[in-house]
C-alpha cells in the first residue's frame, strides 16, 4: 500500500466489486504497519470475482488506489 488515506477514501472498491455483487465490504489498517491493509467482502459468486481481478478495469482500480498487487492476497472462508 502506498497511501492508506488515499486507499482508504477510493471509491474504487464500490465501483468495481459492486457490479460484481459485492456488498458488505469493510476495510481493515494494521496500526503497527498502516501499509497494510485488508478488506473484507461478501461475495455472491466467487467465480464471478476471480474472473474480474484478471481484468484491465481491475488492475486499473488497483493501481488507483496504490495497491502493491503483488502483496495481495485472496482468502475465503473455510
Amino acid at each position: 500500500m502506498k497511501d492508506k488515506d488515499h486507499w482508504l477514501a477510493s471509491p474504487k472498491r464500490e465501483e468495481v466489486f459492486g457490479p460484481l455483487g459485492v456488498t458488505n465490504i469493510r476495510t481493515f489498517v494494521n496500526p503497527q504497519n498502516p501499509t497494510q491493509v485488508a478488506v473484507l467482502m461478501d461475495v455472491a459468486d466467487m467465480d464471478v470475482l476471480m474472473a474480474a481481478m484478471q481484468s484491465e478495469a481491475m488492475a486499473e482500480a488497483i493501481a488507483y488506489d496504490g495497491v502493491l498487487a503483488e502483496t495481495l492476497v485472496i482468502l475465503v472462508e473455510a
